[in-house]
C-alpha cells in the first residue's frame, strides 16, 4: 500500500510540474496578428506615410531591396524610404502566401509577392516592378511583431547597359 501511495504522489507531482511548464499555444493568434500587421502595412504604404511604414520595423532592422545597398536601423531605413514615399507615382502592394511562427513564438516570417510602381531616379520614367519577398519578425516585449529583416527580390530583369562607345578609328602611323 505504501508503494501505491508513493507512486500516486510521484504521478501527482509530475503532472503538476508538467502543467505548470506548458506555455499556451498562441500560433493561430500570432499568425493572425502578423497577417493583420501586413494588411495595415499595405494601408500605410498606400497612404505614403513614412512614419507609419517605419513603425513596422524593429529599431535594429535591416532592409534589403533590389538596386540599392542594404540599410540597417530605423534612421537609415527612413532615409531610404523617404524618396519613395515622396514619389507621386509610388504604389506598393504585397501579400504573404505563407506565414510561419516558430514554436518558441518569438520569431516568425512571411513569404509572398509584391508589385511596385515608382519613378526611376535616373531616367525619371515610371517603372513597374514585381517580385518576391521574405520578412522576418521578432516578438517585441509588448507582444507586438516587428520586422527585423525585410528582403525583396525583383523578378523584372535589370535594364540592358548602354552600348559601349566604340573607339574612333585611329589614323595609321606612316613610317618614313
Amino acid at each position: 500500500m505504501n508503494r501505491l501511495t508513493s507512486l500516486c504522489a510521484i504521478a501527482a507531482i509530475a503532472f503538476t510540474i508538467t502543467a505548470c511548464n506548458t506555455t499556451p499555444d498562441t500560433h493561430d493568434a500570432d499568425v493572425k496578428a502578423i497577417q493583420d500587421s501586413e494588411a495595415q502595412w499595405n494601408s500605410d504604404w498606400a497612404a505614403k506615410d513614412t512614419d507609419k511604414i517605419l513603425a513596422h520595423y524593429a529599431d535594429d532592422a535591416i532592409l534589403i531591396v533590389p538596386g540599392t545597398p542594404s540599410v540597417t536601423g530605423k534612421d537609415a531605413i527612413r532615409a531610404s524610404l523617404k524618396p519613395m514615399t515622396d514619389d507621386p507615382a509610388l504604389a506598393l502592394k504585397f501579400h504573404a502566401s505563407k506565414v510561419e511562427v516558430a514554436k518558441s513564438a518569438d520569431v516568425a516570417y512571411t513569404q509572398g509577392t509584391y508589385t511596385l510602381t515608382l519613378t526611376d531616379p535616373q531616367t525619371k520614367q515610371v517603372i513597374n516592378d514585381h517580385g518576391s519577398y521574405v520578412t522576418t519578425y521578432r516578438r517585441q516585449p509588448d507582444g507586438s511583431w516587428k520586422a527585423v529583416a525585410d528582403i525583396a527580390t525583383s523578378e523584372v530583369p535589370p535594364p540592358a547597359p548602354p552600348p559601349a562607345e566604340t573607339e574612333k578609328a585611329k589614323p595609321a602611323h606612316k613610317h618614313a
